[in-house]
Order: C-alpha cells, then structure tokens, then sequence
C-alpha cells in the first residue's frame, strides 16, 4: 500500500479493515505444488506470516529460520534437541514449528484462531494455545528452555514489547534462552529523516501504531534497544545484524534469563 492511502485510511479510521482485505487479495494465485511431507495451510493463513501465498517460500523461509535458530544456539554451545521444552512464540500457522516434528515438548502460541486451530489439526506433535495482543499466556511460570519470537517484536508499539518481553522472561526457566527478531540498521533506509535521528540516539522506531500487532505495524530497533526494554531477569547474549535467514535482514538478538 502507498504511503498517501494509508495516511487516508488512518484519517477515515479503516486501516486495520484495509489492511485485511489487503491481505485477502495476498492469498490469491499461491504455488500449490510444493509439500515438505506434512499438511499444508491455506493460502489466507500462510499470507499472514509469510508476506505472501507462495507455497515455496513458506516452506523454505521455514527452513531457513531453522537454520537460523540452530546456528545462534551453537554458537553459544547449545543445541536445540538438548532443550526439554520450546516455545514458538508468534507460530502463526506453523512455517517454523513444523521444523521440529521429530522433537518433544514443542508449543506454540499466536494470536489467530485460525492459525492455532489449524495447527491443532494438522500438527499433532506440538501443543498450541492462543494469546491475547496483550500478555499473559497460557503457560505457567519457568516452562521453556527455549522461546523464539520470529518477526513479533517487528509489529507491537514499545509498551507491548515491554510487556511481553517480561511476561516471556516470566515463562523462561532459569537460564533459559530468549531468541527475537528485529529490524536492525539494516532497515534504517526506510526511515523518515526525524525518525532515523531518533533510531540514531538508540530509540525503538513505531510506525502505524494504531493497528499493533499486524504486519502493517513496524518497529525498528537500534542495536541494544530491544535489551533496554527486557527486565532486569534478562541479560543479552548475542546480536547478529541481518541474522534472521527466514525473515530477511531481520537482526537476532539473543537473551538468556538470569540463573
């Protein structure tokens, strides 16, 4: 969408509706052809998480996340089938949650009910719960050894990231891992000149924050915001510009939540 109808639809108050149509007409005309061995969700599903119905894509970008994922954990000597429990935050309809089917104790969670009911049906090996925009989730406390949240950050205002970083770290056991996707320097260029000052002195950048938690929502996140905003429990481990292979030129950033 061009920047002057969204300023339009903002004005008349329809650009959450807009978006969702516009999101409808993404679905059509999606690959059909290409099948990684499980069920595939429909195209209305796979434009949600994937930008786009293509079949391809929503399956390689999958796998390329998994690569993603793995190589992080390795370089901190840690390797994903050594974890007890996995939280795939933002599992949409599972484009990166099918990459663990020979796994136990792999949940997801999303805001969809679509989503979650498919994935409920189709990929029986994991648990899946729906959440609210807005923490809590329905896990109890110090739960996971790993929870990853791949391009969710990217779409929520400052306020909700702070919640939900704390409400992660609350579900994280001691020591457990917090992998997160942002968009870094990297996507810098996209910014109004104000806007790129303000990403310059280290603040997160929220643009269209009247519809949070679409993809039409985006922040952007100078190296060391996204720790800023992280209670005192979490402390960075990592930070890889451009890391994020599944969602291209995203940053990973890598938290660990205190012992």
């Amino acid at each position: 969408m061009k920047a002057r109808v969204l300023r339009m639809l903002r004005r008349v108050g329809l650009l959450g509706t807009a978006y969702a149509a516009y999101e409808r007409l993404r679905a059509f005309g999606g690959a059909e052809g290409f099948d990684d061995g499980l069920p595939v969700p429909p195209a209305r599903l796979r434009v949600r998480v994937a930008g786009t119905a293509d079949l391809e894509w929503f399956l390689e970008s999958g796998r390329l996340a998994e690569q993603s994922i793995r190589a992080t954990l390795e370089r901190h000597g840690t390797r994903i089938e050594d974890l007890g429990a996995v939280l795939d935050f933002g599992c949409g309809c599972g484009r990166v949650t099918r990459r663990w089917r020979g796994l136990d104790g792999i949940h997801g969670s999303d805001m969809s009910r679509d989503a979650v009911e498919w994935c409920r049906r189709n990929l029986a090996f994991a648990r899946f719960e729906t959440n609210s925009l807005a923490p809590p989730l329905a896990f109890a406390d110090a739960s996971f050894d790993l929870v990853y949240a791949l391009s969710v950050f990217t779409h929520l205002t400052v306020e909700l990231q702070r919640a939900w970083l704390a409400e992660l770290a609350r579900v994280l056991r001691p020591n457990g891992l917090l992998l997160v996707t942002t968009h870094g320097a990297a996507y810098a260029e996209r910014l109004a000149p104000e806007e790129r000052a303000g990403f310059a002195r280290g603040e997160v950048v929220v643009r269209w924050a009247e519809v949070e938690g679409t993809n039409l929502c985006a922040a952007y996140h100078p190296p060391g915001a996204l720790e800023r905003l992280a209670p005192p429990e979490l402390t960075s481990l990592d930070l890889e510009p451009e890391g994020a292979l599944g969602n291209p030129r995203q940053d990973v950033n890598l938290l660990r939540r205190r012992g």
